[in-house]
């Protein structure tokens, strides 16, 4: 059982820290407004965690197989989200750019809750959570696990993306972090663009 654990600990350790939608979101996040945002965000990324582990641990490679069409909406569908969200940073992009060097950027900072939803909704989209739960994760769980280690890894899951982005979010709102920031806002902002809404287009033409 250690051997289970340690093993889908690095697995899942390496899944978080190859660079996705959740990884840009969290650090511009929290180098462009506030740690506090970026952890709202984090909150967010966690609670879309809680259903793709969920679900992962109930046999979603299962569903996913019975369902074809379950699988081409949940792609399009989070494929759009992220075009969308790659749209609204290219757009902040164009504006920085717009501005005049010697103003500060005007950082609107959002509604409250509005990092956290975007957060979960960032998640849920990300193509690297339905590839890795819906098949690399699922390797791991077997009928030949109980329900005291599917506990147990749910748990580690959870606890271990937590525990990522949060340091994430505490490094990039360090304040060299976001003065490095402020000053190649719009390149940074273009690029996250750019990321994202290929993120998108990609999950929509792969389903």
């Amino acid at each position: 059982m250690l051997m289970l654990f340690a093993t889908v600990a690095l697995v899942h350790l390496v899944a978080l820290m190859s660079p996705g939608p959740d990884f840009f979101f969290v650090s511009q996040t929290a180098a462009s407004r506030s740690r506090k945002e970026a952890m709202m965000g984090v909150f967010g990324i966690t609670l879309g965690i809680v259903i793709w582990a969920g679900v992962a641990l109930m046999g979603l490679h299962l569903i996913l197989e019975k369902m074809a069409w379950l699988h081409q909406i949940i792609m399009v569908g989070g494929g759009l989200y992220l075009l969308w969200m790659g749209w609204q940073l290219l757009g902040s992009a164009r504006q920085r750019h717009k501005q005049p060097v010697q103003d500060a950027p005007v950082v609107e900072l959002p509604k409250k809750g509005r990092s956290f939803l975007k957060g979960f909704l960032t998640n849920l989209s990300n193509p690297k959570a339905i590839i890795y739960f819906g098949s690399v994760f699922s390797l791991f769980v077997g009928n030949d696990v109980g329900a005291l280690e599917r506990w147990g890894l749910f748990l580690l899951i959870v606890g271990e993306t937590f525990a990522w982005f949060t340091l994430v979010a505490a490094i990039f709102a360090l304040p060299w972090m976001r003065d490095k920031y402020q000053r190649a806002a719009k390149w940074v902002d273009g690029v996250a663009g750019v990321l994202f809404a290929g993120f998108g287009i990609h999950l929509i033409i792969s389903r």
